[in-house]
């Protein structure tokens, strides 16, 4: 049989970015999940894939995006809860703030798609033990806010050298985005956090083995930017050391894996965003072509309920 990988998608939406990169005219909520959306759709259709959809709760809130967060549990892919105002300090939150944070998110995603969800990611990663006992509390299937690699502080100055609009105080913030140095040496494979409420199972992001650089679609589709035929030798090296050393796949992908210049000109701090749509949409699916020949591809409950099961018989 195959390994299984799961998917996600964070559902981040075009606000939400300007947000955490300091822009002007984030507060007026500009969207392009009517965009984004049926194009992920179509494009998992056609590869008979179902994925979680881990959504913004300020998103959910807003009836004008009603409609087409429901056709993604119309289409059977699960729900996970990306916060309330996706603000990637959740660490620097109160337990009140933070209970208030998912309570919000979860019954935003509940009266938009229908669907309570039973998983989390932060966003930016963020997580402190304080957020992994509320979700304990709260009833969580699953936990994945764990990304282990040593390369987070050199995102976190990348980010911080095109973000030119910030305060002070607004970069005091963001001095943890993306992690640290440190958290490299966390585990790729799945594992409980024991918290006073309860054990939480955590699912990471997975990096690739031995040398915990990003295999996630955005990292694939910058190095690609450099060289195509760099970007799929480095993702077969990453699948293989994946079932050498028994890694079970998360692989995480985001909005801008799907959308190019053509769809926004807002975004071109981003690698990979000065690319129109098409060509893109046409890498990840060679990504992905590449993906499911080796590994049974499911949605991040069902993984987390094929590790749950694996341990109760251990």
């Amino acid at each position: 049989m195959k390994p299984t990988c799961s998917l996600s998608l964070d559902l981040d939406n075009l606000w939400s970015y300007l947000k955490t990169h300091g822009e002007a005219g984030w507060d007026e909520y500009p969207s392009y999940l009517n965009i984004v959306v049926p194009r992920v759709l179509k494009f998992l259709a056609e590869r008979n894939l179902k994925i979680t959809w881990f959504i913004v709760g300020k998103d959910a809130a807003d009836p004008v995006h009603a409609e087409v967060l429901r056709s993604i549990t119309a289409a059977e892919h699960e729900v996970g809860n990306h916060s309330f105002h996706h603000e990637p300090w959740l660490h620097l939150y109160s337990e009140a703030e933070i209970e208030d944070e998912l309570k919000r998110a979860e019954d935003a995603i509940v009266g938009a798609t229908g669907v309570r969800p039973n998983g989390f990611r932060g966003p930016g990663f963020s997580h402190s033990p304080t957020l992994l006992n509320v979700l304990a509390r709260r009833g969580h299937q699953y936990d994945c806010s764990t990304f282990p690699t040593f390369l987070g502080p050199i995102a976190r100055l990348y980010y911080l050298a095109t973000a030119k609009g910030l305060s002070p105080e607004e970069r005091a913030k963001r001095k943890k985005l993306f992690g640290r140095f440190t958290d490299g040496f966390g585990p790729l494979k799945p594992f409980t956090w024991n918290t006073p409420a309860g054990p939480l199972l955590e699912i990471p992001v997975t990096t690739m083995p031995l040398f915990k650089v990003p295999i996630h679609v955005s990292y694939l589709l910058y190095l690609a930017g450099y060289s195509r035929a760099l970007a799929k030798l480095y993702w077969r090296i990453a699948l293989q050391l994946c079932r050498a050393t028994k890694t079970e796949l998360s692989l995480l992908l985001h909005p801008l894996d799907f959308m190019g210049s053509d769809d926004t000109d807002r975004l071109g701090f981003f690698p990979a965003m000065k690319r129109p749509h098409a060509g893109k949409l046409v890498l990840v699916g060679q990504f992905f072509d590449l993906l499911q020949q080796q590994f049974e591809c499911v949605p991040m409950g069902e993984h987390a309920r094929r590790i749950q099961t694996k341990t109760a018989k251990i």
